[in-house]
């Protein structure tokens, strides 16, 4: 496959951004180069200095072209934050011709299901079929050829604030990217964690980041509800920072080597060295002590997650139970203090079917960059690769020229 066709997922999260290059094959995708980089200039998932973001952007692309031997041009960028909403919608239409679905009614009934009210200042960054209706023959997931009178869609629509998507067009654009989509990242996690068997029965994918844990649902192998919690890892780093009076930077790195989250998995005689501040000496603490911070605030974290899954209605729908995926999924205990709160099995998410490096992002906390490849893969399958820049536009021009575009969807989509 020539270097023309390679894919590149961007996670821009809050505490990292992960730049992955991937390869489409018949069994999913070969991981040819990965960077990541500490973020700078993120807060809670929306870029708040774009000067700072731009440059963390910069340092993983270069990483993971170097490993990758390619220049990277495009990219497809994640979201996240508590800025997005998804809303369940519904659409119907008259077949034509005759009484043949065609490729053009499901285009005119998904135009007529997303024809929903949307406030000025967000904008739709996903339109998701759930199943179609063909006359009352529900459940259908692809209803082209079948005959009938009356077609249904219903989809689900997930909307974003206007200025934080064009604040991450334009912070890849200033890092000479061109943006080929910009995708949920819980969607995105989905694509590279889940099985099909877990899609159908129903499952809820958490994606806990460092400043917003993300959840999307799925029932029957469509997407039915997503929401955020603006509370992640960040958090639990400036608990441990406060209760044991030392750096965020040192409590970020007693978090990944020490942290638990349930304090009946640390064994009384554990101790751990907590680096002093303004020149005071490292002193020991029991590691029950650390455990005793961490535990409520993971608590907390998941306790609002519930409280979204139970609005969605669909807790009794997800036979499956939960998916954990993000860097915080991995302190000890986060997985049974889950399966307490929800009452229901949970699991860590690796990424699968992942080839070439896959040693490398075998780790929930790289779910959403190899899920961007996946959504990448899927996307150049359907439309003509996005990746070649041309040699006369300049960053600028080619951000405004994306942002026009999808803000010409986007009235389209609200007229």
């Amino acid at each position: 496959m020539p270097r023309s066709e390679l894919i590149v997922g961007l996670d821009i999260g809050t505490t990292k951004i992960c730049a992955v290059v991937g390869e489409p094959t018949e069994n999913g995708v070969d991981i040819v180069g990965i960077g990541t980089s500490p973020s700078h200039g993120l807060r809670k998932g929306v870029v708040v200095n774009i000067d700072q973001t731009v440059q963390s952007i910069r340092k993983a692309v270069e990483e993971a072209e170097l490993m990758a031997g390619c220049e990277i041009k495009s990219v497809y960028a994640g979201i996240a934050g508590s800025h997005i909403k998804g809303v369940n919608s519904h659409g119907v239409i008259a077949i034509k011709g005759g009484g043949e679905v065609t490729r053009q009614d499901l285009d005119r009934v998904l135009d007529a299901a997303k024809a929903v009210a949307i406030p000025m200042d967000r904008e739709v960054i996903h339109i998701l079929p759930q199943g179609y209706i063909v006359d009352d023959q529900r459940d259908i997931a692809d209803p082209i050829g079948m005959s009938g009178v009356r077609l249904e869609a219903n989809v689900h629509i997930v909307t974003g604030a206007v200025t934080s998507a064009q604040n991450i067009i334009r912070s890849c654009t200033r890092s000479d990217l061109d943006v080929s989509d910009i995708v949920l990242e819980s969607l995105a996690s989905s694509k590279s964690v889940l099985t099909e068997e877990e899609r159908e029965i129903g499952v809820a994918i958490v994606d806990i980041g460092g400043g917003t844990s993300d959840l999307a649902l799925f029932v029957n192998r469509a997407i039915k509800h997503t929401g955020a919690v603006a509370l992640g890892g960040d958090n639990l780093t400036n608990d441990i920072a406060f209760g044991l009076r030392t750096s965020l930077a040192a409590a970020d790195r007693i978090k990944i080597k020490h942290g638990c989250a349930l304090t009946n998995l640390v064994r009384p005689d554990e101790v751990i060295e907590v680096p002093g501040v303004g020149g005071r000496s490292a002193r020991t603490v029991e590691r029950s002590v650390l455990a005793e911070i961490c535990e409520p605030r993971m608590e907390e974290i998941l306790a609002l997650i519930y409280q979204e899954l139970e609005r969605s209605g669909l807790r009794r729908q997800l036979g499956a139970g939960l998916v954990l995926t993000g860097g915080t999924a991995l302190i000890p205990g986060c997985v049974e203090l889950a399966e307490d709160i929800f009452q229901m099995p949970a699991r860590l998410g690796y990424p699968r079917n992942v080839g070439g490096l896959k040693d490398v992002v075998n780790n929930p906390k790289f779910a959403t960059a190899v899920g961007l490849l996946f959504y990448g893969a899927e996307k150049e399958t359907e439309t003509p690769p996005r990746f070649a820049r041309s040699s006369g536009s300049s960053g600028e021009s080619g951000m405004f020229h994306t942002v026009w575009e999808r803000m010409k969807r986007w009235f389209s989509d609200i007229r």
